[in-house]
Order: structure tokens, then sequence, then C-alpha cells
């Protein structure tokens, strides 16, 4: 009995309640949780401004893709709202680009969370217990869709409820109803002042804090496999926003509030020091453990979209066709398993070359979601402009302040790169990315030219002399 299917549809089995969970499990992962240190290191208290400002950019991003899906019912693939916007080299090169980001993530993701168990398992080394990950959200994967949404419902719910209590304990703390000395709001102002980096350095802490944020977009992708694709994807993009707001920017305010910035080191969780600077005991014991979870969240949410990006791209002809399959499960097996084995050869590279191939692995992926946001941000422009020629009743969902709140994040998104270009921290990702995104375009480039060759050629051996 064969395992494949001759269908090359995706089952439709997700609910709304599982598409809402896995855009959250692609956004809170180890980037709030640990990689919120550094930027707190980098600003001060007003890193709450570089939050709100990275994360207004991507809520226009959200909303503009929210626009793209219901004014045009048939496109779910997410490179395909890039390429109905922009033409077929947009899709291709979101496409791939897309692709590479989440199998980066995937292997940041499993040797962030086996440095963890290795905590508690020393005797295993981190690659060792970071292949049981990658097989662990592998075998996920390979289930049904609906199993793999069921799963990322409750790891996600479990990141939520974590990040809830701390928000009620923080809280009680910095209003003084447990602190022994009351309210520690002048945490905000009292060691250097609100903004001890000077103001510049808000803007600079946008380019390390909007790539914690990247991941909302995952409910595109995970909609596609939802009853009602256009539907699904505009409900959930509105409360996407609020959960920004609320994880992310409240978060932060109470962290700042609750203990001086300057204790904050960063790769440590500022999380795990808040709750030691409020004396709750096993404060350490109790974050690793939460950040485990959000690791192997995104971990599970990131194998989920390299699987169908590389399925959408197979079936575009811009990936082989092999990878189009079905297996009875209805899950793509074969984009599934390449996404994985990426995901271990990354991991293998940490082991063998972790100051070189591994460290431009992870840089050459640093600022593609940048790229891909602005090039979804011309994309809305375009469709915009044609559906109001064409379909006008079709924008039941409206970009705000049309053009300008998209060219305002288009300006956004510039000015992040152009600042990345500009700060020595983030040079080498600014350069190293364009890299991989030079590589994505020049093999479409070929490819276009391998093609029109193929068209030509039969035109040429049909002329007799």
């Amino acid at each position: 009995m064969t395992m494949e299917s001759s269908s090359t549809e995706l089952a439709a089995s997700l609910k709304p309640r599982h598409v809402a969970m896995i855009a959250i499990g692609g956004i809170i992962g180890a980037g709030l949780f640990v990689g919120s240190s550094t930027a707190i290191v980098m600003v001060g208290p007003a890193v709450i401004f570089s939050y709100l400002l990275a994360g207004l950019l991507v809520i226009l991003v959200m909303r503009m893709i929210s626009e793209m899906a219901v004014a045009q019912p048939g496109v779910t693939a997410f490179p395909d709202f890039a390429r109905s916007g922009l033409g077929d080299w947009a899709g291709f090169v979101t496409g791939w680009l897309y692709w590479y980001f989440w199998v980066v993530v995937v292997a940041i993701e499993a040797i962030a969370g086996a440095a963890i168990l290795q905590l508690w398992m020393p005797g295993f080394e981190v690659w060792q217990i970071g292949i049981v990950l990658l097989a662990v959200g592998t075998g996920i994967n390979l289930l049904t869709t609906g199993s793999y949404g069921e799963a990322e419902f409750w790891l996600s719910s479990m990141k939520i409820a974590a990040i809830v209590v701390f928000l009620a304990i923080a809280a009680a703390f910095a209003f003084g109803l447990t602190a022994p000395d009351g309210p520690t709001f002048s945490n905000l102002v009292d060691h250097g002042g609100f903004a001890p980096m000077g103001w510049a350095a808000v803007l600079a802490g946008i380019t390390t804090v909007i790539f914690s944020m990247t991941g909302a977009e995952i409910v595109v992708v995970a909609a596609a496999e939802s009853e009602d694709p256009a539907r699904t994807t505009s409900t959930i993009t509105g409360t996407v926003i609020v959960r920004i707001l609320l994880f992310y920017v409240l978060s932060i305010i109470l962290i700042v509030s609750v203990i001086p910035w300057r204790d904050v080191v960063s790769g440590l969780s500022p999380f795990a020091t808040a709750l030691d600077g409020m004396h709750i005991p096993y404060a350490g014991t109790i974050m690793n453990a939460v950040v485990l979870v959000a690791v192997f969240s995104c971990l599970n949410s990131g194998m989920y979209v390299t699987s169908r990006v590389l399925f959408s791209l197979a079936a575009r002809g811009e990936a082989p066709q092999a990878l189009v399959a079905i297996n009875r499960r209805g899950v793509p097996a074969r984009s599934i398993l390449i996404g994985s084995l990426f995901g271990y050869v990354a991991l293998a590279a940490s082991v063998v070359s972790p100051g070189l191939v591994f460290n431009f692995l992870v840089s050459a992926s640093g600022a593609l979601m940048v790229v891909i946001y602005m090039l979804l941000g011309f994309a809305q422009l375009r469709v915009r402009a044609r559906v109001e020629r064409e379909a006008p009743e079709r924008l039941t969902v409206r970009m705000w302040f049309h053009p300008w709140g998209s060219l305002f994040a288009i300006a956004g998104m510039i000015g992040v790169l152009v600042a990345m270009a500009l700060v020595p921290g983030l040079t080498s990702q600014f350069y190293a990315s364009m890299f991989t995104v030079a590589v994505v375009v020049a093999a479409y480039l070929l490819r276009r030219s391998i093609l029109a060759r193929r068209q030509q050629t039969p035109a040429a051996d049909s002329i007799q002399p």
C-alpha cells in the first residue's frame, strides 16, 4: 500500500483556534523570553518605545496581508501575496527567502532548547539533545495537520498562561502591592534616566526588537488549511495585534519597572532576572521550563511553515515537483523531511564550525523578514490599485490611511535595513542577508533563462533549411 496520495490539495483541517495559536507560536519564542535582554541592555527603559515602534510596523504589515487575503479569496499561499502584486519574480524570491529564514529558525530553536535541557541532563551533548528535539518536531508534523494544530494549541496555551502569570506577579510588585518599599516605577528613571543611551538608541533598538516580533504572518500560511482562509486570516490578524501589544510591550514595561535595567544581562532571560528581583523562589528553573516550551513551540511552527511554503513553491513549479506529493494523512511529508534535513545540517554546522558556518547561516537570515515585509508592502499597493479598478466591492478589509499607512510601513522597513548597515554590531548580518537575497534573485534569473531557452528550442528545431 502506498503512503502517497494522488491528491495535491492540503487538508482543510485547522480550526480558527488552531490558527490563532499557531500564529502566537511563531511570535513567542526565545526572542521574547531571552532575546529581549539584548534590547534592554542596548537601549535602557526607553526600549519600551523600540517595542512600540517595531510592533507598529508588524501590525501595519499584518493589516496589508489581511487586506490582500480578503480581496483575493483564491490567493492563499504566502509567496503568492507578493506574486499577485509584483509578479512571478517576487513570489519566487519571497517564497525561498521565507523558507530559508524558517529552516534557520528551526535549527536555532533546537539548539536553544537543547541547551536548556542539558542543564537537567548534563550527561548528554547539546547536539544529541538537539537531534531528539528535531526528530520529535518532525514526527508531530508528519501526523495529520489537525494533530499538529492541536499540539501547537496546547504548547502556545502554556506560553500564554506563563506570560499572564508573570504579568500579574510583576504588576502587583510594580504597583507596590507586594513590593516591600512600595511602587517601583521609579526604576524607569532612577538609573541614568529613561533614555540613558540617548533617543538614537531607541531607533537603533528597533533593528534588534523587530526580529523577535516576526512570525505573526504564519497565520496566513496556517489559514490556507482552514475551512475559510480569507475570513480566518482577517479575523485572526486582528487578535494578533492585541496580543503583540499585550505580550511584548506590557511585559517589557513591567520588567524595566520592577528591576533596574542595569541588572539585566544580555543573553540571560530578563523574565528570570525580574522574578529573582521580586524574590520568587526557583525563578530560574521556572523560566527555563517556560523558555523550553516556547522554543519547542517555535521549532514546531517553523517546521510547519517551511513545509507549506516549499509545497506551494513546488506547486508553482519553482521547487522539485516531487515535493507536491501529499501522503494519506493529508500532509506534504516530503517537504517536511526536506526542512527537517536542513535543520540537521545546520545543527551539525553548529558543532563542527560554530564560529564560521553556523554563524553565517544565522547572520544570512537576519534581515530577510524585513526584506520580505517590504516586498509585501509594495505588493499591497499594486493589488489595492488593481482591486479598486476591477472589483472595489472586495475591499471589505482595508489598509489604514491608504496609501500613507503602507508607505510608512515600507519606509520603516527601509529605515531598519539602513540602520542595520550602519550599526556596527549588525553590519555583518545586513551584508550576509543581502548575499542570501542576491543568491535567490540569481537563482530566479537562471531559472527564467533556462525556461526561455527550452521554449525557444522546439521553435528552432521546426525550422527546416
